[in-house]
């Protein structure tokens, strides 16, 4: 594999070098470095696991929604208890804000096309628009090189202060022939304010124009219903946060199978040396790769601290 830097991402790590501040708003623009690591682990009933550690260096970290930088990552692919396949990328890691709105953008490259994700979102999260790039974990999509583009828009639509819907609207182009369709919505009813319960109905369904082109998963239409219960609690200024959900989903040509979700975060506060954590852990039996009913978990680790 060419281990040569994309020249978009190669160009846009120029933006890093010292001697530039963040928005010239009236902030504080004396340069902040700090450093951090990223682990991401995953594996499912096919036998697919995948390892992803990435050491991020940091010219100005304010916060965790402020920073400036570089990630240098290395992925180990396993599909389907396969050979494994190794991949290095490098990214451009920023994120700042502008007034009421926060944005965030890890663009770089596996040496071959561009990859990554970006965000603008306000800060209440009424709004938020994302556009994301990766590559298919599967046999086919590692050894062709298929790729995935993701962008769409989420919007909360609140019907009073313990009662709020939203509402996401997608379109995800693949390399070759398909398009996906996305539409996903929600239903929150806060049960209990001081406790940070509430009850949450998700749905979530997609179209794809050419289903089953490559090895990927994909039907042409896809539908979830998702009850879910969550509970957010903050003390010490840390996060909690866990949920849980048993519902069902169903595809073209297959029928009902029940669907589960389960999810544990936990985010840190700032520390008066600036450290920050994150650590997350996610069970699913949907996987992107292989259909309904196929048990999937997830855990991911992040610590970030500034010198």
């Amino acid at each position: 594999m060419s281990r040569r830097l994309h020249p978009l991402a190669a160009s846009a790590l120029l933006a890093v070098v010292p001697g530039q501040a963040f928005a010239e708003d009236g902030r504080d623009s004396t340069l902040r470095p700090g450093a951090g690591v990223e682990l991401f682990a995953s594996s499912d009933a096919d036998k697919t696991d995948i390892v992803r550690l990435s050491a991020r260096a940091l010219l100005d970290y304010r916060e965790a929604d402020q920073y400036r930088g570089i990630v240098l990552e290395r992925a180990w692919f396993t599909p389907f208890g396969q050979e494994t396949r190794k991949q290095e990328r490098a990214y451009l890691d920023l994120a700042d804000a502008s007034g009421s709105w926060r944005w965030k953008a890890r663009i770089g490259s596996d040496g071959h096309t561009v990859l990554g994700s970006a965000s603008l979102r306000r800060d209440d999260w009424s709004r938020e628009f994302f556009v994301e790039r990766e590559i298919i974990e599967t046999p086919m999509g590692l050894d062709r090189g298929i790729y995935y583009t993701f962008a769409g828009a989420s919007f909360d639509l609140p019907a009073n202060e313990r009662n709020v819907f939203t509402a996401m609207a997608g379109v995800q182009e693949f390399s070759g022939r398909n398009v996906r369709l996305h539409l996903r919505g929600s239903y929150i009813h806060v049960v209990k304010p001081e406790w940070g319960v509430s009850a949450q109905l998700r749905a979530r369904y997609y179209h794809s124009t050419e289903p089953g082109e490559f090895d990927y998963y994909s039907p042409r239409d896809y539908l979830q219903l998702l009850p879910m219960l969550q509970l957010r609690r903050f003390d010490g200024g840390w996060e909690y946060r866990a949920q849980a959900a048993y519902g069902g989903q169903r595809a073209t040509g297959a029928g009902w199978f029940d669907s589960r979700y389960a999810n544990l975060r936990v985010t840190s506060p700032r520390w008066d040396r600036g450290w920050e954590l994150q650590a997350e852990a996610t069970y699913s039996n949907t996987s992107a790769t292989s259909g309904p009913d196929y048990d999937y978990v997830m855990g991911r680790l992040g610590i970030a601290w500034a010198f």
